[in-house]
């Protein structure tokens, strides 16, 4: 069991007033942020009022590229020439460090998001892009324990962070159910607070085909777009701190 855990949230994926509103709200929470920076979500206004908080309420920025697809919020997968991907990658992180630079914050990490997160775990070209970015930034990279992700970091001494998902259900694999199934993501608090619980604590969680295992945790997400993701966080945190359980984020 470990003594501290991070709490991370995707955030700037909502450019409403009401989005932007609750994304600050759970940054009084989380320890850490991974802001849209254009590629799936995020506009130059939701990465300035997201930076502009995270260093307010001091907690750690990070960015959160994806493939080149708003249409589909970055959650399919697309079939790009490594060199092209990282041509807009790049892109995305020079557009939201840029920003980071004007309101006098920095980043500390990168996650990818969505189908490019999903790919990149067993992918080890994938991988090595996402790698050699962080490298050249001097950034943490999050990603899946166990993964190909993991294994680039290593390869290309970043720091990696393991993340876990406490409203995502996961395969027998270790592996995050595809949204496109049934009961991929955890819609009941309940469920999302007792996931997230055992996460911390390093004790085997129930998969979906009903098998036991045990994903390292170093961070745990909370997505900020699901129903009652605000509840969900201060509930997470609460019961972390019952169990004696620090939040803060990774020491690098």
């Amino acid at each position: 069991m470990t003594n501290s855990i991070d709490l991370n949230a995707d955030l700037g994926e909502d450019d409403s007033d009401s989005g932007i509103a609750r994304d600050i709200a759970i940054m009084n929470i989380v320890t850490s942020c991974n802001i849209a920076c254009g590629g799936h979500a995020g506009t130059p206004e939701t990465m300035q009022a997201m930076l502009r908080a995270a260093k307010t309420k001091g907690i750690s920025a990070g960015a959160h590229p994806s493939y080149p697809d708003r249409d589909n919020f970055g959650r399919t997968s697309m079939i790009m020439h490594p060199d092209k991907l990282k041509d807009s990658l790049m892109e995305q992180m020079e557009a939201i460090e840029a920003i980071a630079g004007n309101v006098g914050n920095r980043l500390t990490h990168l996650k990818p998001h969505g189908a490019l997160y999903n790919d990149a775990q067993d992918d080890e070209i994938l991988s090595d892009v996402l790698a050699s970015i962080a490298r050249a930034r001097n950034l943490a990279l999050v990603g899946m324990g166990a993964s190909a992700v993991e294994q680039s970091a290593q390869k290309h001494g970043v720091y990696f962070i393991a993340e876990a998902f406490i409203d995502r259900q996961y395969t027998r694999h270790s592996r995050l159910v595809p949204r496109s199934e049934n009961g991929a993501v955890i819609h009941d608090e309940s469920g999302r607070i007792k996931q997230g619980l055992i996460l911390a604590q390093g004790k085997a969680i129930t998969t979906e085909e009903n098998h036991s295992t045990i994903i390292r945790a170093e961070t745990l997400c909370l997505h900020s777009d699901s129903d009652g993701a605000l509840a969900t966080a201060k509930e997470i945190r609460r019961m972390l701190e019952r169990e004696g359980i620090n939040i803060e984020p990774p020491v690098r």
